[in-house]
């Protein structure tokens, strides 16, 4: 036996001419006239009233079949009422095939979100620094897929060439060979582009991306003006169209020298508009320098290509054929996608994949202020499809943030991860020492602490209480360095020598105006000239996610934010580099704004504490300062 339903009168003739009710006796002619669509007004309410449904349950409600309720359902999804698709987990009686009022759907969406946002407590700010090398991946890939993986997570992400190889790559993926990236280049998976030449260079350093071949278009930044007339034009349009030229069959096209010609091309590299097959070129445009990162590189072996058989069938070779630089095949970029639309969708990916929690404040970093309205409103739609979160996952960073689903997890995790770390450090009963530093206490077991001697580069080992993050080494406008993008340089724990100021700055990069600008220095020790910055050359190491130290190009220069074992375990890993030949040669001539041996071991400064911690590490004292050895 079917319950006792109750209805309001002003249904009497919906319930009559679509469920066939017999009304009683007595109702008012008015409430029993005739409606347009009796059957779509009962179902649209019972919509209203409810949350996501089966045509299904509708039937049983109101005694009908399931069909001929189908068919209303989908008379009023023809007209924008109702919604169909997987509404619900199974987990909770979705089949796959519910049914829901827009509306409703949309309450149901806005509250959702809302609750997802506020369940998030934020977590400090430094945690970017062990979440950041982290989630890309740092020490965790290996081989061609790894490195692809790389490409597509820096997908216009620019950084000085001589980092590229040297920090950068080898950072994320363990058994990194410059073959692996030929690899990928000569048979078109990968493509680079360069941004601009690095001022001081000489015209062989400067800023590149790499981009996966297939997006290239969407990914590659804007090239500079066009050549209108000159060698420049007439290269570009030989290049255009064409499926590329080595250096001297690209000379005689154009009529032009080798010399010439090789200079116009880097000139067209730099602005974007050529590339190369091959990251020879760049290699030996490099030198064995280094660039402004100066690991030493084997120089390349230029090789005259007149040599052969028939040299003597064709004019003597002139000796430009055999410049640095001119390598592999040139070719023009791939034209840049044209909507500006699907780049901004493109872009907003790219940087959410790139970061995985992602402000506003990073967009200066990345070289995209000027666009970042569009991808704010992209981030938005992905937020509304479910495909990234909103909320206030970063303390100081404001509440417009947007995190991949996994990245929030992540991001609470490292947290945790820092915190264990930072108080097993507060308790591990530390002494003044001589001079002012700090050391372990006689019998504390951080005199055998296997973390410090880890000779794993980044301290992998895990510590006591969970996996510790440690120190890592990174180039200072790596993306996976925080500071100077995501968070302002922090301040250092005094200030050194008269005068020193602390005030906030804006450190300059010296990438030219194709470069990113900095973050405040808020705090930060700025006499003589002395500040951190993304600059092109200098390194930073961070320590459980802080910034311990920042060292300037060539270690001329060494700034510290932390004391203690810290620094020990940061100085250790400076040294590591230098040893395995990352950094090239490093003399440390100041520290903390003042002479490296200038009364080393005399004062209780910061700068004493640093200058000891290098020693101790490895450093050795010579007279032009203090050395790796």
């Amino acid at each position: 036996d079917r319950a006792q339903q109750w209805a309001v009168v002003e249904d009497a003739g919906r319930l009559r001419d679509a469920l066939g009710v017999a009304l009683p006796v007595g109702i008012p002619e008015v409430f029993t006239e005739p409606v347009p669509d009796p059957l779509g007004d009962l179902v649209r309410r019972h919509a209203r009233t409810h949350g996501p449904f089966t045509a299904a349950d509708v039937a049983a409600r109101l005694g009908l079949g399931v069909a001929v309720v189908l068919q209303t359902l989908e008379r009023l999804e023809g007209a924008r009422l109702v919604v169909r698709g997987r509404l619900r987990p199974e987990s909770i009686g979705g089949t796959g095939d519910d049914w829901c009022d827009a509306e409703v759907l949309r309450v149901l969406r806005r509250r959702s979100l809302a609750a997802l946002r506020a369940e998030v407590e934020p977590v400090p700010a430094e945690t970017l620094g062990v979440f950041l090398p982290r989630w890309q991946g740092l020490g965790a890939l290996r081989g061609t897929d790894g490195l692809l993986r790389v490409v597509e997570q820096l997908s216009g992400a620019a950084v000085p060439a001589s980092a590229l190889e040297t920090l950068v790559l080898p950072s994320r993926v363990t058994d990194y060979t410059p073959t692996m990236l030929d690899e990928l280049t000569t048979t078109g998976e990968v493509v680079w582009c360069g941004h601009a030449a690095l001022p001081g260079s000489g015209g062989g350093d400067g800023l590149v991306s790499l981009h996966l071949a297939e997006w290239a278009p969407l990914t590659l930044p804007d090239p500079g003006p066009a050549p209108e007339a000159g060698l420049h034009a007439t290269l570009l349009d030989l290049l255009d169209g064409s499926g590329g030229y080595f250096l001297p069959r690209l000379a005689e096209r154009a009529g032009a020298d080798v010399r010439p010609t090789l200079e116009a091309l880097w000139d067209l590299v730099w602005s974007g508009h050529v590339t190369n097959d091959g990251l020879g070129s760049l290699r030996a445009r490099l030198g064995a320098g280094g660039g402004a990162h100066r690991a030493p590189r084997a120089p390349a072996r230029a090789r005259p290509v007149g040599r052969g058989r028939f040299a003597g069938l064709r004019p003597p070779v002139s000796p430009d054929t055999t410049l640095r630089g001119g390598a592999g095949r040139w070719s023009a970029l791939p034209a840049r996608e044209a909507d500006p639309t699907r780049r901004a969708h493109a872009l907003a990916r790219v940087l959410l994949d790139r970061h995985g929690v992602l402000t506003r404040a990073v967009a200066p970093a990345e070289g995209v202020a000027g666009s970042f309205r569009a991808v704010y409103r992209v981030l938005s739609e992905l937020e509304a499809t479910g495909a990234a979160r909103r909320g206030y996952f970063v303390e100081h960073l404001g509440g417009s943030q947007f995190a991949l689903p996994g990245a929030v997890d992540q991001l609470r995790t490292d947290g945790q991860d820092r915190e264990r770390a930072l108080e097993a450090a507060a308790a591990r009963g530390l002494r003044r020492a001589p001079g002012g530093g700090l050391a372990p206490a006689p019998g504390d077991p951080m005199l055998d602490d296997p973390v410090l001697d880890d000779p794993v580069p980044g301290g992998t080992r895990p510590a006591r209480g969970g996996p510790r993050p440690g120190a890592v080494l990174l180039a200072a406008t790596d993306p996976a360095n925080p500071y100077g993008a995501a968070l302002p340089w922090p301040a250092r724990p005094s200030a050194v020598g008269p005068g020193a100021a602390t005030t906030p700055t804006v450190a300059a990069h010296s990438g030219g105006g194709a470069a990113p600008t900095d973050r405040a220095v808020t705090g930060a020790d700025t006499s003589r000239g002395h500040r951190p910055g993304r600059k092109a050359g200098a390194v930073v190491v961070l320590s459980d996610g802080d910034l311990a130290l920042y060292v300037e190009r060539g270690g001329r220069s060494v700034l510290s934010f932390v004391d203690g074992p810290r620094l020990a375990e940061a100085s250790a890993e400076l040294v590591r580099a230098v040893r395995a030949g990352r950094l090239g040669k490093v003399v440390v001539q100041r520290v903390d704004g003042v002479e490296a041996l200038a009364g080393a071991g005399t004062t209780a400064t910061s700068a004493d504490d640093a200058v000891r911690a290098l020693l101790d590490a490895g450093f050795r004292a010579t007279p032009r300062g203090l050395r790796a050895a």
